[in-house]
């Protein structure tokens, strides 16, 4: 059975962390689908197609480098039933921290029950990155910090532009 992994987020915007728990996961998966969440009731810093055509470029080194197809589209309903929808069997989720973990473990909990047949992994943020938070990275941002050594380069270029710098 080819193993065909779920990794969704908002990746508003793709960090670092991001991309570790993409190549990680791209050796690990036959196919990797990398699903861009749509909350309707957040503001987002980066529209939907953005965070797509940012994902898109970024992902395809580590697509190639692992020899595998990297799909990046995007979700608005339950992670779950997204996964199930484009057939996924794994649903990848990274860990910075034991806060990160206690919700994913409920999360991977909850989504057992609706959906026994797809399997939570785990992956735990390496030490490089493991500091990295899209929510700090944002701050930083605004503020007119340099959120370079947080996020890929295309991505830092983009941050600056979006504040001005």
């Amino acid at each position: 059975m080819a193993r065909t992994g779920f990794y969704p987020g908002s990746f508003d915007p793709l960090t670092l962390g991001h991309m570790d728990v993409i190549a990680r996961a791209a050796k690990l998966m036959d196919r990797l689908i990398i699903a861009v969440g749509q909350h309707h009731g957040k503001k987002p810093l980066f529209s939907i197609d953005d965070r797509i055509e940012m994902l898109k470029v970024e992902a395809a080194l580590l697509g190639r480098d692992a020899g595998i197809e990297i799909d990046v589209q995007t979700f608005d309903n339950l992670a779950v039933d997204a996964a199930r929808a484009v057939g996924a069997n794994v649903i990848i989720r990274g860990l910075r921290n034991s806060g990160d973990f206690e919700y994913e473990v409920q999360m991977a909990g909850m989504n057992g029950e609706m959906a026994p047949d797809i399997e939570t992994v785990f992956l735990a943020a390496s030490p490089e990155v493991r500091h990295i938070a899209g929510t700090l990275v944002r701050q930083i941002a605004s503020m007119g910090g340099n959120a370079g050594p947080f996020v890929p380069d295309s991505i830092a270029t983009r941050l600056s532009e979006r504040f001005g710098r």
